[in-house]
């Protein structure tokens, strides 16, 4: 039935002919003044052949709806396609959907609870910052999410299985919405495992600790839930909550990173890929060098490079560390085809926001003896002074653009392992020097809208190294179109 049709029905019988043609043109005419949403405008019109004021209005009011009901008759494409739908849409069309349609508005709460979850971004983040995650809705061009980066060299030490790695994830203290883990040395860096395959099931073991850590609590809760109630409603409402994912892992010889994040934010993620750089035995093999993952949250460009650069305490070995990572910058490469004209970054600098981290390998530059007593009597400030790390950054030979925070903490290198004492505390075997502690294990950062809130070690005496850990406030532009806020362009 066409909408000529359908307003012409048996129910404006009572007007008249002349009447009646005026009412079809005033209709059509309203198809241009919706946008204004203005009844005034239409009680005037309607004035012009009602003389009574309230009945124009009466019948302004009802002309609204009549055309509300008769939209899809109008138009041949369903209501689903019309760009009034997206609740991110801005200027006319954004007006449009709002005045008019409520049953499309209710649709658009709906979409977006069923985007998000039961639980809103700003829910989880707000403990930092009210604006955390704060939805399109309010307008907002940005959207922040506090990130977890760690790194650990695991000194080539299998994980039991009842290792819990609640407290190095700070999930009891802390709630994340995304996790950037980096390991080093998780096999030991002997022939077989550098010119060999790599072990794979090992990393699956360090992804299963992982993942139970994170999702520890949900699975506490559900349980919780299953001996309190029998409310099947109430379980299946527990099966839907969110729980965080591994979108992606990779591993080169000794050198592993895992990228985690909660559930509900993996609609918003696209464009993956890893890429792997060895720097090790004759430049290229895998016991030195880089994994790195990147991608796109919303509208963001993310790159986590994890490392183990050149190892050694002797002069010279620090130019070693530095052509390490300046091969590592300049070798990684990642595909830049996006599709459309969408050109997406190549290179680990190209990226919106970078987290470097890893066993970098810097040492303290002063004699050993001294650097003990140092140590001994806690003076960060006079080691950090002469930390090779610190003076790359002061003279700007590497690491341009990156930022580190303060370092508040002890050396994370080189403990007795299950022990809190340094291995020159001990008794050597023979012909294995005492190394000297040293800040080896670092997190680096860089990129406009990434905000450090935290940065400090963890008492896990697994290894010789010490895990070392931050917190960041990643700010992700979004676009402002609705097809692609809602997720359009997701992969």
């Amino acid at each position: 039935m066409s909408w000529t049709n359908y307003v012409s029905c048996e129910h404006f019988k009572f007007c008249t002919k002349e009447k009646k043609k005026t009412f079809l043109e005033l209709v059509e005419t309203m198809r241009s003044l919706l946008t204004c949403n203005s009844v005034n405008i239409l009680a005037t019109a309607f004035s012009l052949f009602f003389p009574a004021h309230l009945l124009s209005y009466i019948f302004a009011a009802f002309a609204v709806f009549m055309i509300t009901c008769c939209m899809p008759l109008l138009d041949s494409k369903p209501i689903s396609s019309l760009s009034i739908v997206g609740y991110h849409n801005m200027g006319e069309n954004r007006k449009f959907g709002q005045i008019i349609l409520p049953r499309m508005t209710t649709n658009k709460i709906l979409h977006h609870q069923e985007l998000h979850g039961d639980q809103s971004i700003s829910d989880v983040s707000g403990i930092v910052d009210e604006t955390l995650g704060k939805s399109p809705l309010d307008r907002q061009d940005t959207l922040k999410y506090r990130v977890f980066a760690s790194t650990w060299n695991i000194g080539g030490i299998a994980p039991t299985d009842d290792l819990d790695l609640e407290d190095w994830l700070d999930t009891r203290a802390n709630s994340y919405d995304i996790y950037v883990l980096g390991f080093q040395e998780i096999v030991p860096l002997n022939a077989v495992n550098v010119l060999g395959p790599s072990k794979r099931c090992i990393s699956t073991k360090w992804n299963s600790l992982i993942g139970k850590a994170l999702n520890k609590k949900k699975t506490r809760d559900g349980a919780q839930l299953q001996h309190t109630t029998t409310n099947s409603s109430a379980m299946e409402s527990f099966g839907q909550e969110e729980c965080f994912i591994c979108i992606r892992s990779k591993q080169m010889v000794g050198i592993f990173t895992s990228v985690w994040v909660r559930s509900n934010l993996r609609l918003y993620i696209h464009h993956l890929d890893a890429s792997c750089v060895g720097s090790g035995i004759m430049g290229y093999l895998g016991n030195k060098g880089s994994v790195s993952v990147r991608f796109l949250l919303h509208e963001t460009s993310f790159c986590v490079v994890c490392c183990h650069l050149a190892s050694g305490g002797k002069q010279g070995d620090v130019l070693l560390r530095n052509f390490d990572a300046a091969d590592i910058l300049a070798r990684t490469r990642f595909h830049g085809g996006g599709g459309g004209n969408k050109k997406l970054p190549k290179k680990i600098l190209d990226h919106d926001q970078v987290v470097l981290l890893g066993d970098l390998n810097y040492r303290i530059s002063l004699e050993e003896p001294e650097t003990r007593l140092l140590v001994k009597a806690k003076n960060w400030s006079t080691l950090l002074e002469n930390d090779q790390l610190v003076s790359e950054f002061s003279t700007g030979r590497l690491f341009e653009g990156f930022q580190e925070g303060p370092v508040t903490f002890s050396p994370t290198y080189k403990y007795q392992p299950n022990s809190d004492q340094y291995y020159w505390c001990f008794e050597a075997a023979r012909g294995e020097k005492k190394r000297a502690p040293a800040w080896c294990d670092r997190i680096l950062w860089r990129g406009k809208g990434l905000k450090q809130i935290q940065y400090g070690t963890c008492d896990y005496k697994l290894s010789d190294h010490r895990p070392v850990r931050a917190g960041f406030i990643a700010e992700c532009r979004i676009r402002g179109d609705a097809e692609d806020s809602i997720g359009g362009f997701m992969r």
